[in-house]
């Protein structure tokens, strides 16, 4: 009979802090001390309403300020310890519409992504190829454009090295290398249709011109490409200015300067850069000499 009693007095009792507690908001935290299984989807955050029409969302979180926090509490120094962050949108007014990764302790943020980037800006496919533009990447990185695809090499200076900027790109005009830095000329660029070895550098150094097979430190082969004008494998063109080359013998300093006269008057042939002329040409096919001429045979 006293078990009895006791079982309904603790039924009355718990009965009663039930019915003082309905509708009341619990603030204690829940701790569940075992692995915990929801069979349907979650909802976390300040905005959660009963009844969330969850879709095909399994997790979602909502509210102003969404962050995800992998907090690592390791203490010992040999283990890794670094806390990230994912990131939804910046907190400040006017701040960044943008997703980003966060490197907590480090104070940083080296992945984001801004609202409005266009489909496959970064696509990785199954082969490893990283696809700039493109869902269907054919080469280790394929960039795609609608207007000249560039990469970009800025150095800006942070390392105490002049700031410099050079672009590698391409379009329909050709490749190029630009100097950002310096007006934005192009030292360097391919025409489309350039033929096969149009300059192909030999393992030995050797540039070959046209020929995949240089045979000197320079070599022309207009074989398989367009001989220049008036027939000639090497033109050399002056737009104001000298027009000439040096022949140096790299081992005693001594070298010959040839060079033209003024608006192509004359051909002229000096020796080591005292202004003497050896002897010249003119236009009309005149030979004029400083030493003797010497006939053998």
């Amino acid at each position: 009979m006293r078990k009895r009693f006791v079982a309904l007095l603790t039924g009355s009792i718990a009965a009663t802090v039930g019915l003082a507690t309905v509708g009341m908001t619990a603030v204690a935290d829940q701790v569940i001390l075992d692995d915990l299984i929801v069979d349907g989807s979650v909802c976390a955050g300040f905005d959660c309403v009963n009844g969330e029409s969850f879709g095909f969302d399994t997790l979602r979180l909502k509210e102003n300020n969404l962050r995800i926090k992998f907090q690592d509490t390791s203490t010992s120094a040999s283990f890794p310890s670094n806390d990230w962050q994912l990131t939804a949108n910046d907190s400040s007014n006017g701040g960044l519409n943008k997703f980003s990764i966060d490197d907590i302790t480090g104070g940083r943020t080296p992945f984001t992504v801004e609202a409005g980037a266009p489909s496959h800006s970064l696509y990785v496919d199954d082969g490893g190829r990283l696809g700039l533009g493109t869902n269907q990447p054919v080469v280790d990185i394929h960039s795609v454009s609608g207007n000249t695809p560039t990469l970009r090499l800025a150095q800006d200076g942070s390392s105490g090295f002049t700031a410099q900027t050079w672009d590698v790109a391409g379009n329909e005009a050709g490749f190029f290398i630009r100097d950002a830095t310096s007006g934005s000329t192009l030292p360097f660029r391919i025409r489309p249709g350039a033929p096969s070895s149009a300059i192909d550098i030999q393992p030995d150094g050797d540039v070959g011109i046209g020929t995949s097979s240089a045979e000197a430190p320079l070599h022309v082969d207009a074989t398989n490409g367009t001989v220049g004008v008036g027939n000639s494998l090497l033109l050399l063109e002056r737009q104001g200015g000298a027009l000439g080359f040096q022949l140096k013998d790299g081992d005693t300093g001594e070298f010959w300067q040839v060079s033209m006269g003024d608006q192509g008057s004359s051909l002229k042939f000096s020796r080591n850069g005292t202004g003497n002329t050896e002897f010249e040409i003119d236009s009309a096919g005149n030979l004029t000499i400083q030493g003797d001429i010497t006939c053998l045979g």
